[in-house]
């Protein structure tokens, strides 16, 4: 009996990976991006807004490898997760970023109000989102696809903070166990999710209460950012602090609510037999409504 995989949503049988496989053979020189591009191209595989799912697609052929089902490229390390090209013009002087000295003190009044700036691909502000979160940001700066990038100054235009959101965990059990949904519900609805994937305050920046109000306003932005590049309306978001390193404070005090932990291993770890930190998992719903619409039933 041939097996039937289920990944991403999506039912992979003999024929997907026949078509896979036959772009792997035919071209060697691509690199994981390229083929996860053409796979969303070829399946059909977009947003409401006609992007393609390339983060999803190369998270299915990721899975698909780590089962031993396929054999990808060698992962490219020209760049990758690190610096964009636009940081490297630092060294011709095209772009600067002054150094920055420890500033006096100040209070949230005296920096509000505060101007949120949506650094898009191409920006001044999303290589400085980069920089700032390459440097000083414990995760790095992540993989930027999907990834909605705000930039927050003071109103003395000091920089004092860096948030991105991006799609949601594909599955968390203490997430999924609190909502209540099906398999099925998850893989139709879970683009109504975000993830928090990088918080971070600029370590010289000095000022109380400012990291619940920055989650605060931030939420703000997003509701209308969301759905302006994905094309769906959004109805809670997710985030994951380390609980050896944070205690979620800033999270709880911005009326978050801790859900339950990871269960400390990574995505593809079939054996458990990785271990990663285990993670707070907390959660925001935007809406009251929020479980009747990720758990009402699927449409026959």
């Amino acid at each position: 009996m041939t097996e039937i995989l289920r990944i991403r949503g999506r039912e992979i049988g003999p024929t997907e990976l026949a078509q896979i496989r036959g772009w792997l053979e035919l071209y060697p020189h691509w690199s994981r991006r390229r083929l996860s591009e053409e796979l969303a191209r070829q399946w059909h595989w977009r947003t409401p807004t006609g992007q393609l799912k390339d983060i999803a697609a190369r998270d299915l052929l990721n899975r698909l490898e780590a089962l031993g089902r396929i054999r990808l490229p060698a992962r490219q390390r020209r760049g990758g997760r690190q610096i964009p090209r636009a940081l490297q013009k630092r060294a011709q002087g095209e772009l600067l970023l002054d150094a920055v000295e420890p500033a006096p003190p100040r209070t949230l009044s005296e920096r509000l109000p505060l101007s949120w700036h949506l650094a898009q691909p191409g920006q001044p502000e999303r290589a400085v989102v980069a920089r700032y979160l390459g440097e000083h940001h414990y995760l790095g700066y992540p993989d930027a696809l999907g990834q909605i990038h705000y930039l927050v100054k003071d109103r003395h235009g000091q920089d004092l903070a860096c948030l991105l959101f991006g799609p949601a965990a594909w599955k968390v059990a203490a997430r999924d166990g609190w909502i209540g949904w099906s398999t099925a519900q998850r893989q139709n609805r879970l683009a109504h999710l975000a993830n928090n994937s990088r918080f971070l305050i600029l370590p010289w920046i000095q000022t109380p209460h400012l990291a619940s109000g920055l989650l605060a306003q931030g939420i703000r932005h997003l509701r209308v950012d969301w759905p302006a590049r994905h094309g769906v309306p959004l109805w809670l978001v997710e985030t994951f602090v380390e609980a050896e390193r944070f205690s979620g404070t800033c999270y709880r005090a911005a009326n978050w609510m801790r859900v339950g932990q990871t269960a400390g291993r990574t995505r593809n770890d079939r054996e458990h037999r990785c271990q990663a930190p285990r993670k707070d998992v907390y959660l925001l719903p935007l809406i009251a409504s929020f479980r009747e619409r990720l758990c009402a039933p699927l449409p026959s």
